[in-house]
């Protein structure tokens, strides 16, 4: 059967499509920002244990003395391990993505159960749109809305509206048509039987819908910080590429508390708006006596009024508490940024972390305000031709990041390389004998498994070992090349090392692993990693003309490999989640580098 160039034809729509609807794209785009920004004010402006207590009020409000007591130990534990404000992040991509998706949800269902052509219709969207893998709306939601909160929310929308759109149909239709009947035999429009007889009589089906968009809503947050999505989401993903247990755990829980307390919340929700929930609560009031006391739920006005008041104590706080940067004054004849932000493109390499945080530090120290952003390389690059991204700092040119240069190249400017030269390699421990070259993995598979433990499944690393090394020595057939990330590599070399299984691993030359373990670089006699890379500074067309002093500084910028394994061995001492500590401490060990990196004109 001859190729079907399905995903060509995909290609070309998404190309279209941006080419001809940008404007569109960014109209959304400036709404959901705004929106976001709105809700992300309002859940972040007042103190973590204030908006804990308005948020434990309207649990108590909803559904009793214990559910607000958990709700208030709860987040008061998300800020105990310094997760709050990702978790406010997090709650407001939720509550945003949820709402739309509700707005767009709740009119579709009820239109595909008046009319059986529309429920035919939708149908066959919704398959689609549940059943596709929730990563493949992350490529034209990049491609279309860049980096950010947008993509994710966007992608988010997708996913958690179609249970919506299906549970209000099937609400609906569940109403007794004797009903329905009864009330066209009265003389009622369409409008009022639906409003007044189906729509009341489906809101528990409908309700169990807005719980289940609101848990999809939440279940994407971890997907959506892989495209750069602030929140839970990202310390989850950091978590996972650094393979640091203690993070990750502080993380999930924190989006376990959420989670817990959204469920909760709508569940009592659909008890207050159905009738048959309100009847049962009725029920249950009587006199507060011993235990019954923990039943008691404050009427709706003294709820209402309680959370109001503590909302505008809060209000009241984030307006008036000022702004709380805590960021280290900087010197008078040294502010050349003057508060100007300058966005930093890392991903999970060590070097790239390395150079990232340290151009930070001495852009902080010149008056800017930097911010490091890390993302999977493609993502990274991609931002970088949108102009979400300023500068890159870990471009490895020419052979390893080819294919983003050929794709976006005409979008970026070169600004040099400031590290002469690397080199790729499949790496084995030396103790693995009979292993010195890529030819001699040849016939030896069940020895390593089988497979080689690679790094990020975008990396150009991978694409070239799989496109052409792997090939070129026919060990194609015989290995497979697992993605992970560069840290989940890391730890299966830590844990087979310990154990002196063989392991063949994807690495590269500088890295500090050289200096921890013995190994062997596998050589190449067929020269197909291709010459040595550099390690460029990349940075975006605009990047180039709007901040002239920063790419004049990184075109003089350049580290010698002792230097880059000793800020690599600094971040690794300070332990994860500290890598501004470790840089500032090389800092301090090396006087001089940041006038160095960033040199001040006398007079300045």
């Amino acid at each position: 059967m001859p190729r079907i160039h399905l995903g060509n034809w995909a290609e070309d729509i998404v190309n279209w499509l941006t080419r001809h609807a940008s404007w569109l794209f960014d109209a959304i785009s400036s709404v959901v920002n705004h929106l976001y920004d709105a809700v992300e004010w309002v859940l972040g402006g007042p103190s973590p244990l204030l908006m804990a207590g308005i948020l434990a009020m309207l649990a108590f409000w909803m559904r009793g003395l214990p559910t607000g007591v958990l709700a208030f130990a709860g987040f008061a534990l998300i800020d105990g391990v310094a997760q709050w404000d990702q978790a406010m992040q997090s709650l407001s991509l939720v509550v945003v993505s949820a709402a739309v998706a509700l707005l767009l949800a709740v009119p579709l269902g009820v239109w595909a159960a008046r009319s059986r052509a529309a429920s035919m219709l939708v149908r066959p969207v919704l398959d689609v749109m549940q059943t596709l893998p929730a990563f493949v709306y992350l490529i034209p939601a990049i491609i279309f809305f860049s980096l950010g909160t947008v993509p994710a929310v966007i992608a988010t929308i997708v996913f958690a509206m179609p249970v919506g759109v299906r549970m209000t149909e099937l609400g609906i239709r569940q109403v007794d048509p004797e009903l329905v009947e009864a009330a066209d035999a009265f003389g009622t429009t369409p409008a009022r039987t639906l409003l007044r007889v189906q729509l009341p009589l489906a809101l528990p089906t409908i309700m169990a819908g807005v719980n289940q968009v609101i848990m999809l809503a939440l279940s994407m947050v971890v997907i959506g910080g892989m495209v750069g999505a602030e929140g839970l989401g990202s310390t989850v993903f950091g978590a996972i590429s650094q393979v640091d247990i203690g993070l990750g755990f502080e993380g999930g829980v924190s989006v376990v508390i959420l989670a817990v307390y959204l469920d909760r919340i709508t569940g009592a929700m659909g008890e207050q708006v159905s009738a048959l929930g309100r009847r049962a609560a009725a029920r249950t009031r009587g006199p507060l006596r011993g235990f019954a006391v923990l039943r008691y739920r404050p009427r709706p006005a003294v709820g209402l009024s309680c959370v109001v008041a503590l909302a505008l104590v809060a209000g009241g706080m984030g307006v008036f508490a000022g702004n709380g940067s805590g960021t280290a004054p900087t010197a008078a004849g040294a502010d050349i940024g003057k508060g100007r932000s300058v966005t930093i493109g890392s991903f999970n390499w060590d070097e790239s972390i390395a150079s990232a945080n340290l151009w930070k530090a001495a852009l902080d120290a010149r008056g800017f305000k930097a911010a490091v952003k890390t993302y999977d390389p493609g993502a990274a690059f991609t931002g970088l031709a949108r102009g979400n991204i300023d500068f890159l700092t870990d471009a490895w040119l020419p052979t390893t990041h080819a294919a983003y240069m050929k794709q976006y190249g005409q979008d970026y400017t070169d600004l040099g390389k400031w590290y002469d030269t690397t080199s790729l390699e499949v790496a084995v421990p030396s103790y693995v004998k009979g292993v010195t070259t890529m030819a001699d993995l040849k016939g030896r598979s069940k020895e390593f498994g089988g497979r080689i433990v690679g790094i990020e499944p975008g990396a150009g690393e991978m694409g070239l070992l799989k496109d052409k090394v792997l090939p070129g020595y026919g060990l194609d057939k015989e290995y497979r090349l697992v993605g992970s990330s560069t840290s989940g590599m890391l730890a299966e070399l830590a844990r087979d090392y310990a154990q002196k299984k063989p392991v063949a691993v994807v690495l590269w030359s500088p890295h500090w692993a050289y200096s921890t373990y013995h190994l062997t670089k596998l050589a190449d006699p067929k020269s197909l990693w291709g010459p040595g890379d550099s390690i460029h500074d990349l940075a975006n067309k605009s990047a180039g003309a709007e901040l002239p002093e920063v790419s004049s500084w990184m075109r003089g910028f350049h580290m010698t490999e002792p230097q880059l394994g000793s800020l690599e061995a600094a971040i690794q001492a300070a332990g994860q989640g500290n890598t501004a500590k470790g840089v500032q401490k090389w800092i301090a060990g090396h006087p001089g580098v940041v006038d160095t990196m960033a040199p001040v004109a006398a007079g300045r």
